[in-house]
């Protein structure tokens, strides 16, 4: 799970921002921790990663500290998986800041792991995003990502399987009135 980014556009540490009585992390690592399919998570961490480990159960996962955090997604995305690809054959990542995924749609993408396409992603009315699966033959590329984008290259080059996920489903949350929206329904 990625979510080491400063949330500059929200203002404030979004991850420790309040949905529902919890902060927004643990709503994400809260419907991981249920998919019986993971080995072990990884939740990398950045920007203000002492406040969340005081702050944010867990759930079992293990925190992994990005110092090159501020690089953008794809160090997180590299940390991770450089964490992850010695015990695995696939890997299933996930953003912090979308407190509505739920299990079902992340279990959805372990299964694929067996599948013939490297790679899926997350589609949202057309619009991609995450849960995203990478299997072991594209591990080595993610080591060379750099910048914000994360694998979204990568997943175009590979052939991802885009899975579709509902148009209304929440992407994630960027800003405040966003997460204001969110509460409301």
């Amino acid at each position: 799970m990625l979510a080491a980014g400063a949330a500059r556009r929200f203002g404030a540490p979004k991850q420790l921002a309040e949905l529902d009585g919890r902060p927004l992390l643990e709503h994400a690592l809260a419907a991981i921790a249920v998919v019986p399919a993971f080995d072990r998570v990884i939740v990398a961490l950045g920007a203000h990663a002492d406040e969340i480990l005081a702050t944010v159960d867990l759930h079992g996962a293990i925190p992994l500290r990005v110092a090159d955090w501020d690089e953008g997604q794809a160090a997180s995305l590299r940390a991770g998986v450089a964490a992850l690809a010695p015990h695995a054959d696939a890997i299933v990542v996930t953003l912090g800041d979308q407190p509505r995924l739920g299990s079902e749609t992340i279990a959805r993408f372990a299964a694929l792991a067996d599948g013939p396409a490297p790679a899926a992603r997350a589609t949202f009315g057309g619009v991609p995003g995450h849960p995203v699966l990478l299997t072991e033959p594209l591990f080595d590329a993610v080591a060379g990502l750099r910048g914000d984008a994360g694998a979204r290259g990568l997943l175009e080059q590979a052939g991802a399987l885009d899975v579709e996920c509902g148009a209304d489903s929440v992407l994630d949350i960027d800003t405040p009135a966003q997460l204001d929206a969110l509460r409301r329904r």
